[in-house]
């Protein structure tokens, strides 16, 4: 039960992410139309409401495909089937025929079929459908309806048999739910208060989402996210289950994390102060906090206790001043500004107030927690050190950043013998594993994860941050190959008593093909600059040396040239990384900038292809420098080797100065 409710809880994720769309048009028209009547702004304002209009069935297209066993759009397309057909049949005028009486004798209910509520219900139906029939096959005549194909036709059956019971249960169902709304309204301050206190508290079983519908959108008459987007309701009163958030995201948890810092170990305190800097800028600009909280929500759980405790109180007093501000994604500054002349919004920048205030009981609250408590938050405990936290990969030159991290987490889980089942939410990979205890936790953390969740001995969350769906591609793509360890794996395994048990492996004796023994490499600078240490570069697959040793330039100009004498092996699609090969078949990788596969190319001007011949120093690309940062990546050049293993043991030993930097490479074979 709990696996298919945050199941659902996910699945609620995809109608919701498009939101940012629409509050991004409200928040511009409205901040136009405060300058005075204005057509463009207006029509902005309208394509942003047609968005909030048509949650229900995004909601129901959106559930059914998350639900789904493969995500295949015929079940998106029979959660619209199963949406449509209730919300027709029992309009107020099929009802008035139905029952022989006036329209305006309708029960009120059934002007309010049209809601997320029936949304999500027609969607779990859908999806429930989808993964019993999908792959049905009927008799020969009748085989163009088999499969997929007949999900959609047997939905639509399906919902006027559920039709005909709504049309005795959904009254008294509407009824309870209305009342469930109204009474935590009526509520007031300590509604929002107990809302913001249990929206944190079940963030770790990923059923907050599952609450989040009920106060949110139209599933109990409450509708806070889309009242506000469409400034309904009483002013002071609509995003009053929001505007406490603001305080918090953008404040409150940046400065807990501080406090984190200030008490890490001084060993650690460089490694903390990445983490918590990183997930402080998250929360602080966009409201996406599962880095920071699941940092510390298992290691130090009385502390997450005291943050639903804080949310909690941020929400109680925004309410109980009635100060408000709304949000379509989450309760950050982007989403601040754009709510900021929103008509319906009341003092919003009181909240700014409220949240250097927030900021300052986070600080002195945390700060004592963990002190009192001696809670071992990030940085507290003692540096792990034991070699078999991390498993070894060989990673192909082609893969990309993403790529490089699931193979780390795909081998640290023991393959697709143990994993059973890849999805993601915003932040967070949700998997389904055979036994979540045959993990390898820390080397889970080692690549890059900020926090691992254990929900039970099948589920498994790793917080990954914004960018998960990526991660999620390339292991569900290593999990669908049924990839094998021992490809990905230089010795480690998952099973930590395994790899303590195992001998080990005796020295290769062969040279392996197209290697040359014993032969002494000389690598250039790819640009005038200065030489930077490979620890030194600001991206954890190269810092860490995940794809092989090397080094960087921090270059001064974007004239690019080749690292090595040799053969030209492959120019990436997005131009921002060459394959070189050397004739004692050393296989080099010059790597433009950081993150920069995500420009698409338009920085860099290649002026090699795959198969020519290069000596040291001729140009192989140019790089536009200032369009690299200007797009908010770095341009580090890196220079690594990705056959390492297959060479054998090596040492760089620098020669020359820092601005015509020669490295001399040493290798001999195993």
């Amino acid at each position: 039960m709990k696996s298919y409710m945050q199941r659902l809880g996910r699945s609620l994720q995809l109608p919701v992410a498009v939101l940012p769309a629409a509050a991004l048009l409200v928040g511009i028209a409205n901040y136009w139309l405060s300058f005075g009547p204005n057509s463009i702004a207006n029509f902005l304002l309208q394509g942003g409401l047609a968005i909030l209009n048509q949650l229900p069935i995004l909601f129901a297209v959106g559930v059914a495909l998350g639900m789904a066993k493969d995500k295949d759009g015929a079940a998106a397309f029979a959660g619209l089937v199963a949406f449509e057909v209730p919300v027709n049949v029992l309009k107020p005028d099929n009802i008035a025929v139905f029952t022989g009486v006036k329209v305006t004798a309708v029960n009120p209910a059934f002007n309010q079929i049209t809601n997320v509520f029936i949304g999500i219900m027609a969607g779990v139906i859908a999806a429930a459908l989808y993964n019993r029939f999908h792959e049905v096959k009927l008799p020969m005549a009748l085989s163009f309806f088999s499969g997929k194909r007949a999900v959609p036709i047997i939905s639509a059956f399906v919902m006027m048999a559920v039709s005909a019971v709504l049309f005795v249960v959904w009254p008294p169902v509407y009824s309870a739910l209305v009342a469930f709304g109204e009474s935590i309204v009526k509520l007031g301050a300590v509604g929002a208060g107990l809302y913001g206190f249990f929206n944190r508290l079940l963030i770790p079983t990923g059923l907050h989402q599952a609450l989040n519908s009920v106060f949110w959108f139209d599933v109990a008459g409450i509708n806070d996210i889309g009242k506000f987007l469409a400034s309904q309701g009483p002013k002071g009163v609509t995003g009053m289950f929001q505007a406490g958030f603001f305080p918090v995201m953008m404040f409150g948890l940046p400065a807990g994390a501080y406090a984190i810092y200030k008490n890490a170990r001084p060993e650690r305190k460089k490694e903390v102060g990445s983490l918590m800097l990183a997930g402080a800028f998250a929360s602080f600009f966009t409201g996406v906090t599962e880095p920071l909280e699941f940092s510390f929500m298992f290691v130090a759980w009385p502390l997450y206790v005291i943050h639903a405790i804080f949310t909690g109180l941020s929400l109680a007093f925004a309410a109980f001043m009635h100060w408000t501000a709304g949000f379509a994604f989450s309760a950050g500054l982007v989403d601040f500004v754009l709510s900021f002349k929103n008509p319906i919004a009341n003092q919003p920048y009181m909240l700014i107030l409220q949240g250097l205030v927030m900021a300052v009981i986070y600080y002195f609250g945390f700060n004592w927690a963990i002190k009192k408590f001696n809670l071992m938050t990030p940085g507290c405990e003692a540096i792990d050190d034991s070699a078999d936290d991390e498993p070894i990969i060989t990673a192909a030159a082609e893969d990309d950043k993403y790529m490089r991290q699931a193979k780390q987490i795909y081998a640290a889980l023991g393959g697709f013998e143990n994993l059973t089942e890849v999805d993601n939410c915003t932040t967070r990979l949700r998997l389904q594993l055979s036994d979540t205890n045959k993990i390898n936790e820390g080397a889970i953390k080692h690549s890059g994860a900020a926090g691992v969740n254990k929900i039970d001995d099948h589920n498994l969350q790793i917080i990954i941050g914004t960018e998960v769906q990526f991660v999620a591609d390339a292991l569900s793509k290593l999990e669908n190959a049924k990839t094998p360890l021992a490809t990905l794996q230089g010795g480690a395994t998952a099973d930590k008593d395994a790899a303590a048990d195992a001998t080990p492996a005796a020295p290769v004796a062969d040279v392996p093909a197209g290697i040359k023994r014993d032969v002494t490499e000389n690598f250039y600078s790819v640009a005038e600059g200065h030489v930077m240490d490979l620890a030194d570069v600001p991206d954890p697959t190269f810092a860490q040396k995940m794809l092989g040793d090397g080094f960087a330039i921090d270059p001064a100009n974007g004239t690019i040239t080749a690292p090595v004498d040799g053969t030209i092996e492959a120019v990436f699609p997005t131009k921002h990384a060459i394959g070189f090969k050397t004739d004692a078949g050393l296989e080099v990788l010059l790597h433009m900038g950081i993150d920069t596969v995500e420009l698409k190319g338009a920085p860099f001007d290649v002026k090699v292809e795959v198969g020519q011949t290069v000596k040291h120093g001729d140009v192989v690309a140019i790089a536009d420098l200032d369009a690299i940062v200007a797009a908010g990546k770095k341009t580090p050049m890196i220079v690594i080797i990705t056959n390492m293993d297959a060479v054998g043991i090596m040492k760089f030993k620098a020669v020359g100065d820092a601005t015509a930097e020669t490295l001399v490479l040493s290798t001999t074979t195993k």
